[in-house]
């Protein structure tokens, strides 16, 4: 392998190693803890991997009892290194043939190998310059816990995958469904051997052989190369070393090694997350949310109090002067509420009424609906985390919602520019019968004491006394009837206002405490899909 190549596919692995682990960092509190520690597990073994030698390449000898593996490696070795037979019938512990010793050690020290031996160079296989780690490991289905542990956590760290099968039990479902078919990504680096031919007729070797590719086949490994050899006889010996060698001389079997478990770990949380994306939020599901959150809020309420208090405030200031002091009486629908202050920046309650059952179940099914629409698409777990995610701040919904329309400014304290003309031309008027009812009464007064009375002018024949006393009236009591339908639409005019004002204050609310945290769901989820896919390769 070059060193533009050896480059490149480093910087290919880096990218998706940091993928992946930005797919784990995403998924945390979403997905299983199991399958976020099966990634970490992955991204840490490929780290420790990276930093130790990479001059060396480790190849495991893996098999069942009796499948002559130890028999095997000493073969493929060329020396007794693994002790075989009566003195030594399984494997204990993991056992290391070094080629190129410098450097081994801390690698060696990292797989916890402890029998290690500096092999004599092999013709044509290895030599000092090889950098090549054999390990004879122990048996797959032993007997002893600890065996079967060293051979699984093995299975997880070496480089290269040697896999020795007998004829009698090639086709062992605990090796396969165990150790083979959850290996199916990593065939770059996975090599069968069918060992010990010597004990089939010459004619059932090719059968045997291509029962064994078609089970590999169904189990996603249909590209592993799979070799006959005996230990006993050599035969087939020199292609398993030639296999070996090939893999050795190239340099790609750490980083093929790792990439397969990189992609091994992808499928597996693409699994645990399941297929999908999030359809994400939209206006009019977010309008939707304001609209329900304002009616649960009780904002037709304030906007009919809104209403009604203009209309008073009018006739307190428009009314017939004779009679508008009677609405003194009547109580300021905001002031009940609490709304109508001389400090409207001061509010932070309100005096509605405490949502009730009916309120609070209509939020709750706003903000249900709400997020179900946003996860439209997303699966199971991220449809759970975007529902999660809405409902965060339900809680303090109530509260801020009240505390949005406690400050709301809703017009309250400003006037009208047409009260004060209307004030003014109603005291004129009833200046005007006041002085009419004065001119009046002058004159009876005189009549009554027998004074001479003047005759007032007249206008079209009627006095002016009386012309004005009626005017008066008749004008104040005008102008009260108008200014009520003047205050009806402005009344409505206003109420229209702070029904915008409230609904954009609790439309900020329900950004606030639902939408923006359901968007940050949907956009991670986004995100572990684009990592996730990048992970994959």
């Amino acid at each position: 392998m070059s060193r533009h190549s050896g480059a490149r596919e480093a910087t290919r692995l880096d990218r998706r190693l940091e993928a992946l682990n930005d797919a784990r960092e995403l998924a945390e509190g979403v997905l299983p803890d199991e399958a976020l520690r099966e990634v970490l597990q992955v991204l840490e073994r490929a780290g420790s991997r990276r930093s130790l030698s990479g001059d060396h390449t480790v190849v495991g000898f893996f098999g069942a009892t009796g499948s002559g593996k130890s028999s095997l490696f000493n073969a493929v070795s060329g020396s007794d290194i693994a002790t075989t037979a009566a003195r030594r019938p399984t494997t204990s512990e993991p056992l290391a043939g070094v080629w190129g010793v410098g450097g081994s050690e801390p690698l060696l020290d990292w797989l916890e190998v402890r029998s290690r031996h500096h092999a004599v160079p092999v013709e044509g296989f290895a030599d000092e310059d090889t950098g090549l780690i054999l390990l004879d490991l122990p048996d797959f289905d032993s007997t002893r816990a600890a065996n079967r542990e060293v051979v699984q956590r093995m299975a997880g760290l070496v480089d290269v995958l040697v896999w020795v099968l007998d004829p009698q039990k090639y086709a062992d479902a605990a090796l396969h469904h165990g150790f083979l078919a959850p290996l199916a990504s990593h065939s770059a680096v996975t090599l069968v051997v069918l060992n010990q031919v010597d004990r089939l007729a010459a004619a059932d070797v090719r059968p045997v052989l291509e029962s064994l590719r078609g089970l590999l086949a169904g189990e996603g490994l249909g590209e592993v190369k799979v070799l006959a050899a005996s230990a006993l006889t050599g035969e087939g010996v020199d292609g398993v070393r030639t296999a070996i060698r090939k893999v050795v001389v190239q340099r790609k079997a750490q980083s093929q090694r790792l990439e397969a478990d990189v992609s091994r770990a992808s499928r597996e949380l693409a699994e645990a997350s399941g297929e999908g994306e999030a359809a994400g939020v939209r206006s009019a599901s977010t309008a939707r949310l304001a609209d329900e959150l304002a009616a649960a809020a009780n904002v037709p309420v304030v906007v009919d109090a809104v209403a009604r208090s203009y209309r008073l405030e009018a006739v307190r200031r428009t009314g017939w002067p004779v009679t508008r002091w009677l609405a003194r009486f009547r109580p300021d629908p905001l002031r009940r509420l609490n709304l109508r202050r001389d400090e409207p920046a001061a509010l932070n309650r309100t005096s509605l009424p405490p949502a009730g059952a009916p309120q609070r179940a209509r939020a709750d099914a706003a903000v249900r609906e709400f997020a179900d629409a946003a996860a439209v698409g997303a699966s199971g777990p991220w449809r759970a985390a975007i529902r999660a995610a809405a409902r965060e701040g339900r809680e303090s919904l109530p509260d801020a919602l009240d505390q949005a329309i406690a400050g709301t400014d809703l017009g309250a304290n400003r006037k009208s520019w047409w009260w004060a003309a209307f004030n003014g031309a109603q005291w004129l008027a009833l200046l005007a019968a006041l002085a009419g009812l004065g001119w009046l009464a002058g004159l009876a007064a005189l009549a009554y004491f027998q004074m001479p009375v003047p005759e007032p002018p007249r206008v079209e024949g009627w006095p002016v006394p009386t012309l004005m006393t009626a005017a008066g009236v008749v004008l104040g009591i005008f102008l009260a009837v108008t200014g009520r339908f003047i205050a009806a639409g402005g009344a409505a005019a206003r109420a229209a206002a702070a029904r915008r004002r409230l609904n954009a204050a609790v439309a900020a609310v329900a950004q606030a405490l639902v939408v923006e945290p359901v968007e940050v769901e949907v956009a991670r989820q986004a995100a572990f899909n684009a990592a996730l896919k990048k992970a994959a390769g």
